[in-house]
């Protein structure tokens, strides 16, 4: 597998092989359903924590289960108000009052979300993760946990099914919880095939 090709910031490629050898992203296929997931999630790799800025308009559209009835206003350009209310009660986070939501926002390039996943992975690392080092997943460690998450999710095994639109939209599932930016995942995925796949230069 050549990695020389890879369109993606040094820094991730010197990660990669790594994480790779851990957790089993070793075929071509694995590698670019798992960089096709994380490059979407995270801007290309530029966002590492989960943006909750949101208009009125990008609220409704985003998260319209919870605004059924419900003035979204309190909650417009309000990121912490916003990651409390919508994930309140998820995850193993507490009540919107906890502040639970913002404390475990989404962070890492597969956005890590939930106290439960933010317990799980501090007893892998050796760092407090759960109780002050919640921002370690952004900043250290974006690229470890999303492998992690990968992995705990089994979703090799998903992207051992192919490259077609029906299989990254099931591995888009698994990692998303929906199909939130589909035809883009699509798109990065068979990038990534064919920039794996190519000869070395």
């Amino acid at each position: 597998m050549n990695l020389d090709n890879l369109s993606v910031p040094s820094k991730v490629k010197q990660e990669l092989w790594p994480v790779m050898s851990k957790f089993r992203i070793n075929t071509i296929e694995r590698l670019a359903h798992f960089l096709g997931q994380c490059h979407h999630e995270s801007g290309g790799f530029t966002k590492v924590r989960e943006n909750l800025n949101y208009s009125e308009k990008a609220l409704l559209k985003t998260f319209p289960k919870y605004f059924k009835g419900k003035d979204p206003k309190p909650y417009v350009k309000n990121p912490e108000a916003l990651a409390n209310y919508v994930y309140a009660n998820r995850g193993g986070n507490g009540s919107e009052a906890s502040g639970d939501g913002w404390r475990y926002r989404g962070r890492g390039y597969i956005q890590l979300t939930g106290k439960d996943n933010y317990r799980a992975f501090d007893a892998f690392v050796d760092d407090d993760i759960l109780v002050g080092g919640h921002d370690l997943v952004a900043t250290k460690y974006p690229l470890l946990s999303a492998a992690w998450f990968w992995d705990t999710n089994r979703i090799n095994n998903l992207a051992d099914a192919g490259t077609d639109f029906d299989d990254i939209a099931r591995v888009t599932k698994k990692v998303n919880g929906g199909h939130n930016g589909l035809h883009e995942r699509v798109i990065l995925t068979h990038r990534y095939l064919s920039e794996l796949s190519a000869e070395g230069t």
